[in-house]
């Protein structure tokens, strides 16, 4: 099954919120999905950088970057990293670069756009608190997924049934 979302969308129409469109799908897995781990820092991914190298066990890790269009919040070595260490996959409410690289990787990358610039290191964040943008909150051990429709975000793990 290609179309993942809108399979889910149709299934649990009063259980998903969909993000407003505005992200695209960068990494070379298109779609994936797992339980939610918040990060929020602007411009600074010192704590991008802490988190893919702990164990991700199939979560998706996502990140608020207040919409910054003038830094990458991601690159190609912070994605091996995410791969290496059991990530499903990153969304970033900001940038990355590294496209070509990041799109031969089997990880689902999902942001606003790139930006060739990288982030400051000075270890600023918060992990784990709630993120709302696109119109929707995500919540830490909540469930995100994706794919080239969108994203949607759902309070349960979902599982399709057969029709």
């Amino acid at each position: 099954m290609d179309d993942l979302l809108p399979e889910l969308c149709d299934q649990f129409p009063d259980l998903v919120q969909v993000v407003e469109p505005m992200f695209g799908n960068f990494g070379g897995r298109e779609r994936f999905g797992g339980e939610i781990v918040t990060l929020k820092a602007f411009e600074d991914n010192s704590l991008v950088r802490e988190q893919v190298a702990l164990p991700g066990e199939g979560r998706v890790l996502v990140v608020d970057s207040g919409g910054s269009m003038r830094r990458a919040m991601l690159g190609d070595m912070l994605a091996e990293k995410a791969v290496l260490n059991g990530w499903s996959g990153i969304i970033i409410y900001g940038c990355i670069r590294d496209v070509n690289a990041i799109g031969e990787l089997d990880l689902g990358v999902q942001a606003l756009g790139t930006h060739p610039m990288k982030t400051d290191k000075n270890g600023i964040g918060e992990l784990n608190v709630d993120l709302t943008f696109g119109g929707v909150t995500f919540k830490p051990g909540h469930y995100v997924y994706a794919d080239n429709n969108g994203i949607l975000v759902s309070p349960e793990k979902l599982e399709l049934s057969e029709a």
